[in-house]
């Protein structure tokens, strides 16, 4: 059975780029008899709002798109993060990190060192590698890229790690695509598992709850196409499947910048407001990815 889900944040309102995943992910699983799963991804508790959970559900009830079973609410899963955590750090890949975000940009940004970038920022430099695991108040948990590669039977080994992508990465990317191990460690590094307040990082929850859900593809924008390396690597190491990934065109403004959280002017409430049909909004979504109206309609199904 084909199993789609939408997982977004409750930490803003639902905008026309929510509406387009959604939709697309929606018409897949529909399209194929499957499910379509609601998760909120409500780990940051200094942004999450009540009032924005209550709206997703509202905003995609309006734009006539159901999903099957109890929502899912990541702040409620500690228990399945704790045990994926223990098991990493029994599998010694894992350490914990000191490190502000501005002392990661101070380092990188010296003078004998490169600044990489990568799916979450300038790449760690690795400098509190060798402090071991003891979590602590103040301390974030990363994974050890190196390390993890090792464990998973080094470069060789990894390089036979793949994914299927039947949407397009940011540079077209489709079909079966292999995880390269030079990349993971230059320019994705020690990403973080567990912040320094404690929460679990995305990257680890995702990768979890996917698995829990049963999910069998994911349907997302182009801009979490580079994470996905992260995620097939995570899945490696704690035994878990990998669905198949859908990356879409993003929507964007007028001026080419996508769309985010701050953009209210294009929330789905208030085109609602506004007097818009649902199918009218999921037209400016199209046509705001650059395909055109009613051109995602044929897309996935």
């Amino acid at each position: 059975m084909v199993i789609e889900r939408f997982a977004p944040s409750p930490t803003g309102p639902l905008h026309l780029g929510h509406a387009y995943s959604a939709h697309l992910a929606w018409r897949a699983a529909r399209a194929a008899k499957g499910q379509f799963l609601l998760r909120l991804e409500d780990l940051d508790a200094a942004r999450v709002r009540p009032e924005y959970a209550k709206g997703i559900e509202m905003d995609l009830a309006w734009l006539g798109l159901d999903w099957d079973g109890a929502v899912l609410h990541q702040s409620r899963r500690g228990a399945a993060y704790a045990t994926a955590l223990a098991w990493l750090t029994e599998l010694r890949v894992v350490f914990t990190c000191t490190c502000s975000r501005r002392d990661i940009r101070d380092a990188a940004s010296a003078p004998q060192e490169g600044v990489a970038h990568g799916p979450d920022g300038p790449v760690y430099p690795g400098t509190c590698r060798e402090r071991g695991h003891a979590l602590g108040p103040g301390r974030a948990l990363r994974l050890d890229m190196r390390r993890a590669i090792a464990v998973l039977g080094g470069v060789d080994e990894v390089s036979r790690l793949a994914f299927e992508e039947i949407g397009t990465g940011p540079a077209a990317e489709t079909g079966v695509i292999a995880l390269d191990p030079t990349t993971l460690v230059d320019a994705v590094g020690d990403i973080v598992l567990a912040r320094r307040d404690g929460a679990v990082a995305y990257h680890l929850a995702v990768v979890v709850d996917d698995a829990f859900q049963r999910v069998t593809h994911v349907t997302r924008g182009a801009d979490l196409f580079s994470a996905t390396p992260i995620h097939r690597l995570l899945q490696a190491l704690l035994g878990l499947p990998t669905p198949v990934y859908r990356h879409h065109a993003l929507v964007r403004d007028e001026t080419g910048k996508r769309l985010a959280k701050r953009d209210d002017a294009r929330a789905i409430a208030r085109y609602r407001d506004d007097g818009l049909t649902a199918e009218e909004v999921l037209d400016h979504a199209r046509i705001a990815t650059g395909l055109g109206s009613g051109a995602a309609r044929q897309s996935c199904c």
